[in-house]
């Protein structure tokens, strides 16, 4: 981060898009105040890309629609007005106080990092909170009091997770503090707005920071308590780590991408519910089934879209292979066809790091990389997976039989995928509808 205070001005100003300059220059114009705030100037201070700008001005959210009348905007957050340039959103919001101004504005704000502002005119920085200071200590601290600041806004509590597991910096003490004595408030939170935080917080390099955060603070139980039924949980002699632990493993090994991180975080979510000790071992059987179903509730409850929560789910409920060498090929197919030709790669992919996070010797990586050649070799060949891969339909069937529509024309398709999968040669008319005459005739 850059120390002298005089070049950090123009810095930031060569970093501002046209569109921001825009926006302040015509609120000024209108005679209004207006600043550059917020997280840009902190990802400025610190060297990171930045990916969105926020405006704070004096004028209020209706003449912010009037000034910018021409532009296209929307408003779906307090009274913050969201201009679209180019696809890119910006944010324009007008002071968190109708008195005290700017400096007003920012002692409003979460934490001192976030809580400084640009000035184009001036070409300066003001900063009456000490976000430099604290940019400059990788530290997280509440502005002013910090129990005020969390009650004006309780997703600040896991905003400040966020943020700390993001750039890996400390909450400072008295922040910390406020954190696990108000936790409880998290509760009130809309839980689209959790949703969001979380997603940031799994996307974070290294996410168990976060999650080890949230168990010290008491946050997690306040949203995710189903997590917490796995702490401490010791599991059996194929892995050598907790429950939790071994989750938390997976997290940080899956490659970062919502999904995946989604089913690392849910794929063993309810083996303490199924947990039951068998000849001096920790049996789980049928953990993966009970942890698709849990992991499909908790979405459900955090309001994810239905796409999303199919895919972890779906993934979730297939984690467990059991390949070995001995499948054969029709086997292979039949688990492409049960997970689905377009999420099969992110299950071997998942598999991958959940097998690693077992802490035990790598034993199954061999197996496991055998299988994804030999799934490949079928995705490649094209070979037929599921019943619309085959090469008649149900109106064929109806004809050939004499059926009505009805389920069981369905049932004969399923039938006939069966007999493809094991000998795809007989994927064609011929072939297909002579095993239909076979079926009449018996």
């Amino acid at each position: 981060m850059p120390n002298d205070s005089d070049c950090l001005g123009p810095m930031i100003l060569s970093l501002l898009p046209d569109f921001v300059t825009f926006i302040c220059k015509r609120l000024m114009n209108s005679g209004h105040q207006a600043y550059v705030v917020g997280g840009a100037l902190r990802d400025a201070c610190l060297g990171l890309p930045i990916t969105d700008w926020d405006v704070a001005t004096s004028a209020t959210s209706m003449a912010i629609q009037g000034i910018f009348h021409d532009k296209r905007h929307f408003s779906l957050k307090e009274d913050t007005i969201t201009l679209i340039d180019s696809g890119r959103q910006f944010h324009v919001t007008p002071f968190r106080t109708e008195r005290g101004g700017l400096t007003g504005d920012l002692g409003h704000r979460d934490f001192t990092i976030n809580a400084m502002a640009f000035d184009l005119d001036r070409d300066e920085i003001s900063d009456p909170y000490g976000g430099r200071r604290d940019l400059s200590k990788r530290l997280i601290r509440a502005v002013r009091d910090p129990a005020k600041r969390f009650q004006e806004d309780p997703l600040r509590l896991l905003r400040a997770v966020r943020i700390s597991a993001q750039l890996r910096f400390r909450v400072e003490a008295a922040t910390l503090k406020t954190i696990t004595r108000m936790a409880f408030l998290l509760e009130s939170v809309a839980p689209e707005r959790i949703r969001e935080e979380l997603i940031k917080i799994l996307m974070s390099p290294i996410p168990s920071v976060g999650f080890n955060l949230m168990v010290r603070t008491g946050l997690l139980r306040h949203f995710l308590p189903e997590l917490l039924e796995g702490y401490r949980r010791r599991q059996n002699s194929y892995h050598r780590h907790t429950i939790f632990k071994h989750i938390m493993m997976t997290v940080d090994a899956v490659k970062s991408d919502p999904v995946l991180r989604l089913t690392a975080l849910l794929h063993d979510i309810a083996k303490p519910r199924v947990r039951k000790k068998a000849e001096g071992q920790w049996r789980f059987h049928g953990h993966e089934k009970a942890s698709g179903e849990l992991a499909k509730e908790v979405m459900g409850r955090l309001r994810f879209d239905k796409k999303t929560t199919g895919e972890v789910v779906n993934l979730v409920r297939h984690h467990v292979i059991g390949y070995n060498s001995h499948w054969t090929d029709a086997a292979v197919r039949r688990l492409i066809r049960r997970v689905g030709t377009a999420q099969i790669e992110d299950l071997l992919i998942f598999r991958r790091s959940d097998l690693l996070a077992h802490g035990q010797a790598d034993c199954h990586s061999g197996l496991l990389s055998e299988l994804e050649a030999r799934v490949n070799a079928q995705i490649q060949k094209s070979f037929p997976i599921k019943k619309e891969d085959l090469a008649i339909d149900g109106v064929t069937v109806m004809e050939v039989l004499g059926l009505s529509p009805g389920p069981e024309v369905g049932r004969i398709l399923n039938e006939l995928n069966e007999k493809v999968l094991e000998h795809p040669e007989l994927n064609n008319p011929e072939e297909l509808e002579a095993l239909l005459l076979r079926l009449k005739t018996h």
